[in-house]
């Protein structure tokens, strides 16, 4: 565990709970210490000067997919409904060739990009797994990726059409492999969770909700995207939100993606259902499959995080950015929400979703991820608000700091575990030579 670390002098602190027109966080032990101001300094613990900045929790990315993130901008895969869409990654895939080495190199470039742009938590809901490869070798892999960079990490041992016996088995395994369904330290985690309606059978659906009750993880799956309605209503003449529902897929510890079409009637039963869901705008709304409604849901009292889903759909990790994307498209789909609210969702938002109330918030006893965002540039000059600046403001900002478990792994806006620019070299050199005979 790390030792002692002191952010002192907060501009603006928010705690995912309150907000202090300035402040210290001390953390020890890789969890919240104390709030207060003019806190001390422990012997030997890292100081950070955070005058002129604002200090906020860790952001938590509630659904991506980080395999994508070496399949970004591909020709041919923009704009397209997801019956076409799905087909066309699935072939870039079997391109490429996807085992360990390639989740390696492309969760370290995703896991990289997330502590840049402040995310401090990533749910990698990993979802292609094919036939003769090592499966626990890939999973393995994606966690050392995050151990080395010091992100947090919650992988989905996720389904796509694969046979349920198999896929309860690799559950297993991983669960065995890990030692249970999360590490001691928190820093990696497990969860379970079929692609959606679209691809898997209500047995799969019923061996991994077992699998989840048994070892307590969480649950994540997708919903009423294109393909999702489209084959719900030809194979079983119902809409994806029934068929959750009746598989006992729609409860509390599930968290579902996307819910783009989604009825007034299917907001009113995920609010009374305790299930959570996931807004991925950066995904949905330029590939045109959608937009969540999510205000309605809010006021539902769904427990809404942000996600933004993969390189496929959305070529960019940046949650802070696909927050004000939300904020902007807010009003199309029926209610406003405000810079709070989507900040909420970036944090305690995709941490309740997880049941993980530590993540998320600053309060005394949570863990000590943070993000120090520098006030002093041109694009916070004349801002009013400097909370709702964050993501108002500045399209694209990234942090100067970032904690995990209170150990730094951004300082002025430098990678600490890791050279960036060397992690972008290696996957770029191994899709060169997996590729190298397509021309």
């Amino acid at each position: 565990m790390s030792g002692a670390l002191l952010v002192r002098g907060a501009a603006v602190l928010w705690t995912g709970h309150r907000e202090a027109a300035g402040g210290d966080v001390l953390c020890d032990e890789g969890v919240v210490q104390a709030i207060g101001t003019g806190l001390e300094a422990p012997a030997g613990a890292t100081v950070l000067d955070a005058t002129g900045c604002a200090v906020i929790p860790g952001l938590v990315n509630a659904h991506h997919h980080l395999l994508q993130s070496a399949f970004r901008t591909r020709p041919a895969t923009r704009h397209l409904p997801m019956r076409a869409w799905l087909p066309a990654m699935a072939s870039a895939y079997a391109a490429a060739g996807v085992d360990a080495e390639l989740c390696a190199a492309a969760a370290a470039v995703g896991l990289a990009e997330a502590l840049l742009c402040g995310v401090t938590t990533v749910v990698d809901h990993h979802l292609t797994w094919p036939t003769g490869a090592d499966h626990l070798a890939m999973a393995d892999a994606v966690m050392a990726a995050a151990r080395r960079l010091g992100a947090r990490l919650v992988l989905v041992r996720g389904t796509a059409g694969e046979d349920p016996d198999v896929a309860g088995a690799a559950v297993e395994a991983l669960v065995a492999a890990l030692g249970g369904p999360r590490t001691p330290d928190g820093l990696v985690a497990l969860a379970v969770g079929p692609a959606g309606v679209h691809s898997d059978e209500p047995e799969t659906f019923a061996v991994l909700r077992e699998a989840a009750l048994r070892h307590g993880l969480p649950r994540r799956t997708q919903a009423n995207e294109q393909i999702d309605l489209e084959v719900a209503a030809r194979r079983h003449g119902r809409r994806p939100l029934e068929l959750l529902e009746a598989w006992g897929w729609l409860e509390p510890g599930v968290t579902v993606a996307h819910l783009c079409a989604i009825t007034a009637e299917e907001v009113r039963s995920v609010g009374a259902s305790g299930a959570a869901a996931t807004h991925a705008p950066g995904c949905d709304l330029p590939m045109g499959w959608g937009l969540m409604p999510a205000g309605a849901l809010l006021d539902a009292g769904v427990a809404v995080g942000l996600g933004t889903s993969g390189g496929g759909s959305n070529d960019a990790g940046h949650l802070l950015a696909d927050a004000r994307l939300a904020l902007q498209a807010a009003p199309l789909a029926g209610r406003p929400l405000t810079a709070r609210e989507v900040l909420t969702m970036a944090t305690a938002g995709a941490a309740d979703g997880l049941e993980r109330p530590e993540l998320g918030a600053l309060e005394p006893g949570c863990a000590a991820d943070l993000v120090v965002y520098d006030l002093g540039g041109v694009a916070d000059a004349g801002v009013a608000d400097p909370l709702a600046g964050l993501v108002w403001a500045a399209p694209g900002r990234r942090p100067r700091d970032v904690a995990v478990a209170g150990t730094p792994v951004v300082r002025d806006g430098v990678l600490l575990g890791a050279d960036e620019r060397e992690i972008a070299r290696d996957l770029w050199r191994l899709l060169a030579a997996r590729t190298a005979h397509d021309g």
